[in-house]
């Protein structure tokens, strides 16, 4: 998990506004502190996701001291903001599977109410499953269904 700095401004009759000087851009407001933060961090994991998409590294935090030591940002307030997505961001891949062990993940992925894919990744980290209804622990793939 990162922080980035973000700096707050407030000029009389606006409301709170954010930028964050390492993403240039990246700005949000509120007309309370609290809806400025809830913003703060949508804006910023939003602005995140894209540039993770378009392939674009994230910097790594600037230092509060270095922000404000920038005359561009001196006069405003300096907050941290959360950003839990760019160590643990979700990851397209391509597996090979025997068409019985898929079948298995399918069944018991919707046996459970999930993707494929939510299934495959709660399994790998030693995830305790219920069904839908809570009561039934999970206890593994379950073989290819018998066909009599």
């Amino acid at each position: 998990m990162r922080y980035y700095v973000g700096i707050i401004h407030k000029d009389d009759g606006s409301e709170y506004g954010i930028s964050f000087p390492d993403f240039p851009g990246c700005v949000s407001a509120g007309v309370s502190v609290e809806e400025l933060k809830t913003g703060a961090e949508e804006a910023l994991a939003g602005h995140i996701d894209l540039l993770l998409e378009d392939g674009v590294d994230i910097p790594p935090p600037s230092s509060v001291e270095d922000i404000m030591a920038d005359p561009d940002f001196a006069d405003g307030m300096p907050v941290l903001i959360r950003v839990a997505k760019i160590e643990d961001r979700t990851v397209r891949v391509n597996i090979t599977l025997k068409q019985s062990e898929l079948g298995a993940i399918d069944r018991n992925a919707a046996m459970h109410g999930v993707s494929r894919s939510a299934y495959i990744a709660k399994a790998a980290v030693g995830g305790q499953w219920r069904s839908r209804s809570e009561t039934e622990p999970f206890t593994g793939l379950a073989g290819p269904s018998k066909s009599h």
